[in-house]
């Protein structure tokens, strides 16, 4: 993997293929309120109106060897994997950049995939099911990560690369210490990325990013803050760059009540100031807030039609319609209420 270049952009002309891409496979998207009609329907049901969206190809190739709740999982990964490497495919220079960049947010879920399934002792196929190769490493450089013996053999693979120093922090026994590392990397890397461009619409992507890493930082600070840990430790695991950075990390071990009444004021407020105050309702949270991210995606997306912007939009809400899918199925499967599995589903 390359160290980090920035090229000089800043032609909207070349936005016009990828922008136009985007606009038909956005067509394709699941309508929102079809998430409500799945509520009402088995798992066999779900399939089977899946397999007549752009998770056909997926559905039936791997109903031979799946069924039932991992048939939809490991279908919709696919297709997921599929739609956002033909996105590389048919970008150039800027735009391939910029997608390039942001999609690296699965080769960090990838390796830490891999390094979960190694400290677990699971096997290679079990591991490969829940790989997304969305970004740039590729299907044969993952299964050969995933055909390692050990979590340092993995970490050893990276020598030489811009994870290496994240992957090194492991100390043999946690690997929350590299998960956040990897998630600090791949944020500052985005960053610097986006910062370097001179495209229509780098100043909104580099806000919305800005804004991602916030509602991560809030996300966090409410499971932390909840579970009383100490100021420093929730500090060292929130992610530098957000515009609220300085605000959220003086919220730090605060008491619940106390960190509640001080997010009062804040844009996503309104998005959870209904949830927020029960304090027992942290994934309810998580839902309302990646709502809004999506919300403020599609927002900014209109803004520059010939820009990444619209690309972006694309992206996140593609993203957004397989995590509802699984969600859904995973409910199913426990056989949780309607109303406990509706809570979860992100609807913008």
């Amino acid at each position: 993997m390359p160290v980090l270049r920035l090229p000089k952009f800043g032609n909207p002309v070349k936005y016009a293929y990828i922008t136009g891409r985007v606009r038909a496979k956005k067509t394709k998207l699941i309508p929102n309120d079809m998430y409500q009609r799945m509520l009402s329907m088995d798992i066999s049901e779900i399939t089977r109106y899946l397999e007549e969206t752009q998770y056909k190809d997926e559905i039936d190739e791997m109903a031979k060897d799946f069924s039932g709740v991992d048939l939809v999982e490991y279908a919709t990964f696919a297709n997921l994997a599929k739609t956002y490497r033909n996105l590389l495919e048919v970008s150039i220079d800027e735009p391939k950049f910029l997608i390039l960049e942001y999609l690296r947010r699965w080769d960090v879920w990838n390796i830490k995939t891999i390094l979960r399934g190694k400290f677990h002792g699971s096997s290679d196929e079990e591991i490969m099911k829940y790989l997304v190769p969305a970004g740039e490493l590729d299907l044969e450089f993952l299964d050969g990560l995933a055909k390692k013996d050990t979590v340092e053999e993995v970490i050893q693979a990276f020598d030489g690369t811009d994870y290496y120093v994240a992957l090194t922090q492991y100390d043999g026994h946690m690997l929350s210490s590299v998960e956040n590392a990897l998630d600090k990397l791949y944020y500052f890397r985005m960053e610097r990325a986006v910062g370097g461009t001179l495209s229509v619409g780098g100043g909104l992507l580099l806000k919305y990013i800005r804004k991602e890493i916030d509602i991560k930082n809030v996300i966090t600070l409410f499971r932390m803050n909840k579970a009383g840990i100490d100021a420093s430790i929730i500090q060292e695991n929130l992610i530098e760059g957000g515009k609220l950075g300085g605000d959220l990390s003086r919220m730090a071990g605060q008491s619940y009540d106390e960190f509640v009444r001080g997010l009062e004021g804040y844009p996503f407020w309104s998005a959870i100031s209904d949830v927020a105050t029960e304090g027992d309702g942290i994934s309810r949270i998580e839902a309302r807030l990646k709502a809004y991210l999506v919300r403020y995606a599609w927002a900014i997306s209109n803004y520059h039609p010939l820009s990444i912007l619209p690309v972006l939009g694309y992206i996140v809400s593609k993203d957004t319609e397989v995590s509802n899918i699984r969600k859904i199925v995973r409910g199913k499967e426990a056989d949780l209420p309607a109303e406990l599995i509706e809570e979860q589903v992100v609807v913008a």
